[in-house]
């Protein structure tokens, strides 16, 4: 059985810069904590408690101490409302987050009509709509793109870890939409490679191990590509790997989201390889 690894897989720039920051700012006191888990895996976000850096779910939590602002960033009033109870802030947004925000903050005041294309739900794109003073539609699919209404001045970004496919195939919606459109594509090129890399392997190999959080959209979303090639399974860590998943098997792939620790990746690809 051979084990092949996909040419880009794991911690992203913006994931590695922002536990760099977080390691950088922990305090034996447990007065240093993330806003939030600091990126989408359980594992990294534990052991980084065991560094000395917790998270809280609001800034109510804290009365004083520091405090680190994710990787899938924040809206503006959560700075303002940071610097009002005299909390330390240190900034840990990825750059190509910060970079969508602000796309989305300057159409915005141009007098374009936003549209965010990504997951409503997600830490990220709840950010992004922030930036826009709450003004901006959040659309996910071609039929939430044809359902919206004619646009005077129709702006557009996407989430940063949205599939490149998937937001040309809603752009291509929108442009019915309106007669001036401003297209600024904010997905991240760490995405695409990993995508494009993870799907070029699957349709070489008999299964695909996506290693990465549950809670990870990026992750997510390597899983459901690969699905469409051979069969996938998305596991957060090597206990979860089952031996029939991988018996009788000549080739297994393996890839992994943004979030995912390197060590992690290679228990998993050092217990595939012992299987063999």
């Amino acid at each position: 059985m051979e084990v092949i690894l996909a040419e880009h897989l794991g911690f992203c720039y913006g994931v590695k810069r922002a536990i760099e920051i977080a390691r950088q700012n922990a305090s034996s006191d447990g007065s240093s904590s993330t806003l939030g888990p600091i990126i989408h895996n359980p594992q990294m976000v534990e052991r980084l408690k065991n560094e000395g850096v917790g998270t809280v779910g609001s800034l109510e939590e804290m009365d004083d101490g520091l405090i680190i602002i994710r990787s899938h960033g924040v809206g503006p009033k959560v700075y303002e409302e940071a610097e009002s109870r005299g909390l330390e802030l240190v900034d840990a947004t990825c750059p190509h987050v910060k970079k969508a925000q602000l796309s989305a903050k300057l159409l915005s005041e141009e007098g374009y009509t936003v549209v965010i294309v990504g997951e409503k739900n997600h830490p990220e794109v709840k950010s992004i709509f922030e930036w826009t003073a709450q003004d901006a539609y959040i659309i996910e699919t071609e039929a939430e793109a044809n359902a919206l209404p004619r646009i005077g001045k129709l702006g557009i970004v996407s989430q940063t870890t949205f599939s490149g496919d998937r937001f040309r195939s809603i752009v291509s919606c929108l442009l019915e939409k309106s007669r001036e459109i401003k297209i600024l594509r904010t997905i991240c090129t760490a995405t695409d490679l990993r995508q494009a890399a993870a799907l070029d392997l699957a349709e070489k190999v008999d299964v695909m191990l996506v290693i990465g959080g549950k809670n990870s959209a990026n992750t997510t979303r390597l899983a459901q590509l690969c699905a469409t090639k051979c069969k996938t399974y998305h596991i957060e860590t090597v206990e979860e790997l089952q031996d029939d998943w991988i018996k009788d098997v000549n080739k297994i792939g393996i890839t992994a989201g943004a979030s995912t620790p390197d060590w992690i990746i290679k228990e998993v690809y050092k217990q595939c390889q012992s299987r063999a």
